[in-house]
């Protein structure tokens, strides 16, 4: 449940950009921020659940938002949003790289294509936005969160393009903290565990085709409200790195100190092969 009465006024009138913001976390985050007073600049692909979510927003929290149809991993279209965001809002204060896809198939029998668009949306979709937003966030000294994942400590089977993506995120985001320390700008990644939004329904299968199976039982799965919640909460105190995953910390030492014995006993778990 989302909460009715917020004290903090850091968001206040801030405006924070988010990427994929119209299902999943994404859209519980927009949520989250437009209670706390932000103005939002959310990015999809589909300008009708985006119309959507601006006509809630107005409606039912008094929030100013538009919504652009923007596809990550496309730069141009990239820069022609966040020169839309400048113009409407005159700079930006955060921006949340949440857009994402992910696949269920082997190495050895995933296309090449799924591989370059995993990475395209996944990592250049990040980059794209952040190149195109990180002149006006060192003005404003804003933050940029990013979107990680559980696999960026543990691997999961299956999953070789999207886990390669998220650990570019971490090489890519963890070299630009140290770029432009002192600037007053925060970057913090995010990785959360598994959560119940659509992106594991709407995962590509070897072809590049969307999955027609349902998603592998995986266990405790997380409300996407939580997770954005943990965010909001982390973005406030300004953290550098927020682990909220659902696989406990004992899981991830074993991944780090012990990966045979991980490996045999838990991987084929956390990777949706047993209950």
């Amino acid at each position: 449940m989302y909460r009715k009465v917020f004290a903090n006024k850091v968001f206040e009138r801030k405006v924070v950009v988010v990427t994929g913001g119209c299902s999943g976390i994404g859209r519980a985050l927009v949520l989250r921020m437009a209670q706390a007073g932000a103005r939002l600049a959310i990015l999809d692909l589909d300008q009708h659940e985006l119309d959507s979510l601006v006509r809630h927003l107005a409606d039912h929290l008094n929030a100013e938002a538009i919504g652009l149809r923007c596809d990550v991993a496309d730069p141009e279209d990239v820069n022609r949003a966040m020169e839309r965001v400048l113009e409407r809002f005159g700079g930006i204060d955060m921006l949340v790289n949440n857009a994402g896809i992910t696949h269920r198939s082997t190495f050895a029998e995933t296309d090449l294509r799924v591989f370059q668009r995993v990475m395209a949306v996944n990592y250049f979709g990040a980059l794209h936005c952040t190149k195109a937003a990180l002149s006006s966030l060192l003005e404003r000294q804003g933050q940029i969160v990013v979107l990680s994942s559980l696999s960026g400590f543990t691997p999961l089977l299956y999953r070789s393009a999207y886990n390669a993506s998220k650990h570019a995120l971490h090489g890519l985001f963890d070299t630009l903290r140290y770029e432009i320390k002192g600037s007053g700008v925060n970057v913090m990644l995010v990785c959360p565990g598994f959560t119940a939004t659509d992106l594991r329904k709407n995962a590509l299968v070897a072809d590049g085709s969307v999955t027609r199976h349902p998603p592998l039982a995986i266990g405790k799965v997380a409300a996407p409200q939580d997770v954005a919640e943990a965010i909001y909460q982390g973005a406030l105190r300004r953290r550098r790195l927020l682990v909220l995953s659902n696989i406990d910390w004992r899981a991830r030492l074993l991944a780090r100190y012990f990966p045979r014995l991980f490996e045999r006993v838990l991987l084929p778990r956390i990777s949706g092969l047993k209950p």
